[in-house]
């Protein structure tokens, strides 16, 4: 292998839009419930966590255990 091989990396996320959409959308709706600082950053923390919640609850009401 040669010293200085060249690696091509593709970043590409055809629907990354959409989640980096469904996050701003998650931390106005929690902001507009306590607009204060600390409401901004816990928006920050509760949009990126949710998702988790909802494929939690899913998995549940399917039975998967």
């Amino acid at each position: 292998m040669a010293k200085y091989d060249k690696v091509k990396v593709i970043n590409e996320s055809p629907l990354g839009w959409v989640f980096f959409a469904a996050y701003i959308g998650a931390v106005v709706y929690f902001f507009q419930q306590n607009p204060h600082f600390w409401g901004f950053i816990l928006a920050l923390l509760k949009a990126a966590i949710w998702p988790a919640y909802v494929v939690f609850e899913v998995l549940g009401a399917l039975g998967v255990k």
